[in-house]
């Protein structure tokens, strides 16, 4: 049977998946797959299965934020998931950093879906052995890697950027940017802590790649060709580390 939101089932996911934020992005990562076959695209969820270099690997979407990414990793758990890797962009707190590679060792859980799952205290923790595999496949394509601490908000707009509503209502992102730098905190998104911290309970190997395409209240970002070439890096990247994971890595206890 069919899952709720997703239109997923065992027979039609692998057990490594990929989640992207953009359903679009879904689209790239399925044009490096052999035999994609498209399960369904519904809502904010666009997946699809096929292989990399014979390993059976289902893409997938979550959209924007914590909610529907609790779902995603809920329905594909449900159909049998064993490794989970967050596939997205990412706001760089660190200059140097834009165009390259955050992978998070951690989150801030500043969300308030993960909390519904379990008490604040608990960490979201990344799968190690994972991380260290996706270092070494950023650092094969040529880009460098940060593996810091990122902090995972659920307001974008209220949170992370300025906008006409939040001016108005005097919202100072710069102090919250200015308190992240004190805590040295690497990078914010709105998906990573909650996915992460699902992973640990889940049982699931999970962590996170990210690309910085954004700098802090988006003084910078990249654009045109440029944000093309990143988000397909982003895709290959993705990929070739899920690959290189899934046959090099024995079982082990999370």
């Amino acid at each position: 049977m069919a899952s709720l939101y997703m239109g997923a089932s065992r027979e039609t996911v692998g057990e490594q998946v990929i989640f992207s934020g953009d359903p679009w992005r879904v689209e790239v990562i399925k044009n490096y797959l052999d035999n994609p076959q498209k399960v369904a695209f519904l809502r904010e969820f666009n997946t699809y299965t096929g292989t990399y270099k014979g390993v059976r690997i289902t893409a997938t979407s979550t959209g924007i934020g914590a909610p529907s990414a609790a779902i995603a990793m809920e329905e594909m758990y449900a159909c049998g998931m064993k490794v989970a890797l967050r596939m997205g962009t990412v706001m760089a707190l660190n200059d140097s950093m834009l165009g390259h590679f955050l992978i998070p060792i951690g989150a801030m859980r500043r969300e308030q879906t993960s909390a519904t799952y379990v008490e604040a205290s608990y960490p979201a923790v990344a799968d190690l052995a994972l991380v260290n595999v996706l270092n070494q496949t950023v650092l094969d394509h040529g880009r460098r890697y940060q593996n810091g601490i990122n902090c995972t908000m659920d307001g974008f707009y209220s949170q992370m950027k300025d906008s006409r509503f939040s001016k108005e209502r005097g919202v100072d992102m710069l102090k919250t940017m200015e308190e992240l730098d004190t805590l040295h905190i690497a990078g914010i998104d709105m998906e990573s802590s909650c996915m992460l911290t699902l992973g640990r309970l889940m049982g699931v190997r999970t962590a996170v790649l990210t690309m910085a395409t954004v700098l802090r209240n988006l003084k910078q970002v990249l654009e045109g060709q440029a944000r093309t070439d990143a988000e397909d890096l982003l895709c290959r990247v993705a990929l070739e580390g899920i690959y290189r994971f899934a046959t090099t890595q024995k079982e082990v206890l999370l």
